[in-house]
């Protein structure tokens, strides 16, 4: 009898567990953000968006938004977070919110503890009865880039899973969301950035029916007003001069870094793609599923950033215009991260041996004078300022770059996260401690990115990989396509920062080799393993060395024209990107000389951040071969 009531009890008290009451809330999918923003740059690492209370020091507006809870009870709250400088100091950190919901704030603060993504109990919320709508408020406390991924309300007290497969399964279980919507285009190309925006244009005038995917509201990628980095290099050169004259259209008309939001004229790269009829414009979408059959892609599924829902796409051509080369990397292509060694294609930039360093990422920042006294707490969160070792400026651009040693896609959020410490901190030390801070008294941080600008991650290998001798002794190829004249530019921590800094510089420095214009070999923009792909922009096809050339964005802008063009004929043919180059070179010869810009005048806007161009007399890549 004893046996039987046991288990009686069992069944009973597993009964009631397994009828506990569930509510997930995805962060970014609030209703009225405030001054909270969506941050998606490591939806790759850690599965999700998260919203990111980005206020320089200055507590922002509540983000709410409502939530129906299906039973009356008591519900159990959980907020995943992150402490975001424990890696530096071990200890309460700066990034501090509350959590309130209807009518009570709950007692704990949250953000502030702990090490890495973590669930932190928030409290218990009661619920009186059955279909109870509440108002759910993030309350920022410090301006400090609090974060804040997903919110769990249970009836059973029992932590969600900690990360991985397991919490990714769990959140989509209560996420809830449809079958992916199934679209059909004759090209897609993933990555809004200067290069993804011209691949995405030059075919949609050829007429391909385009998808381009953007991970973020607005357009330009690094050019855009949320990192702000002007275009570089020149366009219009080599032997096929009217490549590049399309950036005219779009191009903004003011050079330098970190200014303010309106130079980099953001509304003219949105005109430029919604114009065109044969564009749908995919924003706020992050390719993060690829599937493929017999060496190519049949199609990629995209995740909204802030509601999560899901579109699969599917074409016969696809361009990884990313960056990071993701598309690429989730479609098993071949790729490269790091320095290769000197040896291995008789590089003399080249390091003796091959290692994982890259270029860096740069979180920009600039001070205004706002007039009257301006404050800023004392940050001090493992980063130790002093007279000596203090940058006594009121704003930083591309030099203020970080994360060389680190990996720049599993470890990005480190790596942005010391750009935004870096900041703070010396900010800090200048406004409260420098013996000079009277400079400093009425000036106030008037922009701090948040989206940080990377230089180098992934580099898709193609049928060719282009390399520091190609362009030292412009070397012949005879499907030379867009022309880089960019200096070999390769950036590596500040001597004396890196002094002051040994672990973690945070300053970079450079050494500019001027080239020869060079035209690059059109077998650098397509895959050389998954037959189906194109890339355009810093993941091509190239080594280390080379990289440091084709990098800049007018140059990754001629670079998306082709592949765009390319894929015209890849349509018209009814052929892959490899047999562009085998059968069809001398059509996307014509198609180059002829361009994709629009006929007519165009403004004569590019001069700036054009670099030095040297002039030989006569070179081997200047002849176009008819």
């Amino acid at each position: 009898m004893y046996k039987l009531l046991v288990v009686l009890v069992g069944l009973l008290v597993g009964s009631l567990s397994a009828r506990a009451e569930q509510v997930w809330l995805e962060a970014e999918s609030f209703a009225d953000k405030g001054g909270w923003v969506t941050d998606q740059q490591f939806m790759d690492v850690m599965g999700s968006p998260y919203l990111l209370a980005h206020g320089m020091g200055v507590p922002v507006a509540d983000a709410t938004t409502e939530v129906t809870f299906p039973e009356s009870g008591t519900y159990h709250v959980y907020v995943r977070t992150y402490n975001w400088t424990s890696p530096w100091h071990k200890g309460e950190g700066p990034g501090k919110f509350k959590l309130k919901v209807g009518r009570r704030t709950l007692p704990v603060t949250l953000g502030s503890k702990g090490e890495g993504w973590m669930w932190q109990y928030a409290g218990k919320v009661s619920v009186r009865s059955k279909r109870k709508t509440l108002q759910v408020t993030l309350k920022d406390l410090t301006g400090f880039d609090g974060r804040c991924d997903a919110i769990y309300f249970s009836t059973d007290a029992s932590m969600p899973p900690a990360g991985g497969d397991e919490l990714a399964d769990f959140r989509r279980k209560l996420q809830n969301l449809p079958p992916a919507r199934v679209l059909d285009f004759d090209f897609v190309v993933a990555g809004g950035g200067i290069a993804g925006m011209c691949a995405a244009v030059s075919a949609a005038r050829q007429g391909c029916k385009v998808a381009l995917i953007n991970d973020r509201p607005v357009l330009g990628g690094n050019n855009s007003a949320e990192v702000r980095v002007h275009l570089g290099g020149f366009i219009e050169e080599g032997p096929y001069p009217a490549l590049g004259r399309m950036i005219r259209e779009f191009g903004h008309s003011k050079g330098g870094n970190a200014q303010p939001a309106s130079n980099y004229e953001d509304e003219k790269k949105m005109q430029f793609v919604l114009a065109e009829k044969n564009i749908t414009l995919f924003a706020n979408y992050h390719v993060n599923a690829v599937q493929t059959f017999g060496g190519k892609i049949s199609s990629i599924t995209a995740q909204h950033i802030e509601d999560g829902t899901e579109i699969t796409f599917r074409s016969p051509l696809f361009a990884d215009c990313t960056g990071d080369g993701t598309l690429g990397y989730l479609a098993g292509a071949d790729f490269r991260m790091g320095r290769e060694a000197r040896a291995e294609f008789g590089e003399s930039l080249a390091p003796e041996k091959a290692d994982k360093m890259t270029m860096g990422a740069s979180v920009q920042w600039y001070s205004a004078d706002i007039g009257h006294r301006a404050k800023f707490p004392d940050f001090r969160y493992g980063i130790d300022f002093n007279e000596t070792n203090c940058e006594k400026v009121k704003m930083g651009e591309w030099t203020w770059e970080t994360g060389m040693n680190f990996d720049q896609i599993t470890d990005f959020e480190r790596v942005r996260d010391y750009g935004l410490l870096v900041v703070y901190s010396n900010w800090s030390f200048l406004k409260n401690k420098l013996k000079d801070r009277e400079a400093y008294r009425n000036r106030a941080l008037a922009w701090v990115a948040y989206v940080a600008g990377k230089r180098e991650s992934r580099r898709l290998l193609g049928d060719y990989i282009l390399k520091q001798d190609d362009i030292e002794k412009s070397v012949f190829h005879e499907d030379a396509s867009f022309t880089t004249t960019w200096s070999i530019d390769l950036h590596f921590p500040d001597p004396k920062n890196q002094e002051y800094f040994p672990e973690e510089p945070f300053k970079a420095a450079t050494k500019h080799i001027y080239i020869y214009p060079y035209a690059v070999p059109y077998r650098c923009l397509y895959s050389r393993n998954v037959d189906n792909l194109f890339m355009a922009g810093r993941n091509i096809s190239v080594t280390h060395v080379a990289l440091g050339t084709v990098r800049v964005m007018r140059t990754t802008g001629m670079m998306g024209e082709v592949v765009g063009l390319a894929a015209s004929l890849c349509k018209k043919h009814g052929t892959m990107p490899r047999g562009i180059y085998q059968d069809h070179l001398d059509e996307l010869k014509m198609l180059m000389k002829q361009g994709a810009a629009k006929s007519g005048d165009l403004p004569d806007n590019q001069h700036f951040n054009t670099g030095k161009k040297l002039e030989a007399p006569q070179m081997i890549n200047s002849r176009v071969k008819d």
